[in-house]
């Protein structure tokens, strides 16, 4: 991905072999609960990890034999994993406070994804829980702006069921289902490559609007 040979979805998942499935929550877990996950394959990690599995090629131990992964299974522990990780990213947000957001720039942390995070939060109120979940860099840090924002557990709860299925089951399903056309299984590296430039897009555009936001705050003031 973006020149980084390890990052590439199809790399990741093969490089895991049969524990794939549990690699692939692994990374969900990390991009959504830590902090330094923010720049892990999300969404073109689960488009792939449903086409692989709608070609047979994620497969895990079933008693002395292989057996390929079940996509409904799939789904299931993907949406698990992303769950997990929120509700870590949430408590970490609660229990550590605004410090956490107020750190110095460094190799994993950038104040640039804290100003987008606030803008996004601000746009979108609650609904952030949801949509975060759909936009690179977003769903790494919501969860822990929300905990921040000391935001109602149980609204967290109820909105983050709904994003961790929208987004873990439906992006899942998605790469499955276009899987099982010819036309795509034949050429995945393209779908996968095409599927990453439009997952990039949402956080372009809150990059641009985040910008555009202090350059009208600056001339106010």
């Amino acid at each position: 991905m973006f020149g980084i040979e390890w990052l590439q979805p199809e790399t990741l998942i093969s490089s895991f072999g049969i524990y794939a499935l549990i690699g692939v929550c692994a990374i969900v877990f990390i991009e959504t609960g830590l902090l330094v996950g923010f720049f892990l394959p999300g969404d073109s990690l689960l488009f792939v990890t449903g086409l692989m599995i709608s070609t047979g090629d994620v497969i895990f131990p079933l008693g002395n034999e292989m057996a390929p992964v079940p996509i409904w299974f799939a789904c299931a522990a993907i949406s698990i994993s992303a769950w997990l990780g929120d509700q870590t990213g949430y408590w970490i947000g609660r229990k550590s406070g605004p410090a956490i957001f107020n750190k110095t720039d460094s190799k994993f942390f950038s104040q640039k994804n804290v100003d987008s995070t606030n803008s996004f939060f601000e746009r979108y109120g609650a609904k952030a829980i949801i949509l975060a979940h759909f936009v690179p860099v977003m769903r790494t840090f919501v969860p822990v702006a929300a905990g921040i924002g000391q935001m109602n557990y149980r609204k967290f709860l109820k909105y983050n069921f709904y994003g961790v299925v929208g987004w873990g089951t439906g992006v899942t399903l998605l790469g499955y289902y276009l899987g099982k056309i010819p036309f795509v299984a034949e050429h995945v590296e393209y779908f996968t490559i095409g599927f990453v430039v439009l997952s990039t897009i949402p956080i372009v555009m809150e990059i641009v609007k985040t910008r555009r936001q202090h350059k009208t705050e600056a001339l106010i003031r």
